[in-house]
């Protein structure tokens, strides 16, 4: 499964990598290197032990090709896919010191993206008899974005923002220290003509006087409704009539968040997709 995406890049791939084994190996490998023969061959599977929706699959081989180019990897399946448990991913061949180098690497990555994109496909699922999309938020593990993101789009949900410099997203402590709404929206258009920036602005508000408000500025792509009941949701979609994109976002579980889509919003945001999901369990096994 090919994704592309603007931060997907061979660069920002390497850099993650790079950083996680110099995290994890740092001098050496002191287990490997005095237990295993410098020439010792192996092969080593990869076991599926929860049902769910896999994910990494092209990041692990990224992942042993840095460790070792060397290494040959066969795939069984592919990012994106439903697998049950019992199921092997990919078999991969080599030196045993390079395979035992990547391991702990590989798993933990597969198994938190493998999480998040298994719980993402399950609330889009809930909600794919409406046209509103599923968006994540920034709510990710620090130096983990890339790859919690990525796991995103694997599950079949949107990414929102990727960092702070890409949309300009003016939250209630933005609209509070700026004045108030149009202050705000007015300090953010005359930002973006000043620097020459060509983005989007989203504006979060929390009742139907702060949308009233928003709509009268003409200023805004974006407008988020923060908590609203499904009847003030509804409401503001009446008050917007299609002139922007509208996006749902607080207190959004999967009891609620089918009531939420149902309303009409275009997009539905979830931090919880990339701070509570459950790991898929994967295990990496020698083959002797």
């Amino acid at each position: 499964m090919t994704i592309a995406a603007p931060y997907l890049t061979q660069k920002n791939i390497d850099h993650f990598i790079s950083e996680a084994l110099a995290e994890d190996i740092g001098p050496g490998d002191y287990t490997s290197l005095s237990a295993v023969p410098n020439e010792a061959s192996s092969t080593a599977i990869l076991k599926i032990k929860d049902d769910g929706i896999i994910a990494g699959l092209d990041l692990a081989m990224h992942i042993f090709k840095k460790v070792d180019p060397k290494l040959v990897i066969h795939f069984f399946k592919k990012d994106g896919e439903s697998v049950r448990s019992g199921e092997i991913a990919f078999e991969v061949n080599g030196n045993a010191r390079s395979i035992l180098g990547a391991e702990r690497l590989v798993l933990n990555c597969m198994q938190r993206m493998s999480g998040v994109a298994t719980k993402t496909q399950h609330l889009q699922q809930l909600i794919a008899h409406t046209k509103t999309k599923l968006l994540d938020t920034r709510k990710t593990s620090p130096n983990s974005r890339l790859i919690e993101k990525w796991a995103v789009l694997i599950g079949g949900g949107k990414n929102h923002r990727f960092a702070l410099y890409d949309m300009i997203m003016l939250k209630d402590n933005h609209v509070d220290y700026a004045g108030g709404i149009s202050k705000a929206l007015q300090n953010a258009k005359k930002y973006l003509t000043t620097n020459q920036l060509d983005l989007k602005i989203e504006i979060e508000t929390r009742n139907l006087e702060e949308v009233k408000e928003v709509l009268s500025t003409g200023l805004a792509d974006v407008i988020m409704l923060d908590n609203f009941s499904l009847e003030n949701t509804r409401l503001a979609l009446e008050l917007i009539n299609g002139s922007v994109i509208t996006e749902a976002s607080g207190n959004v579980t999967e009891n609620t968040i089918v009531g939420i889509a149902e309303t009409g919003v275009d997009y539905i945001s979830v931090g919880a997709l990339t701070y509570s999901y459950k790991s898929l369990d994967l295990s990496l096994k020698a083959v002797v």
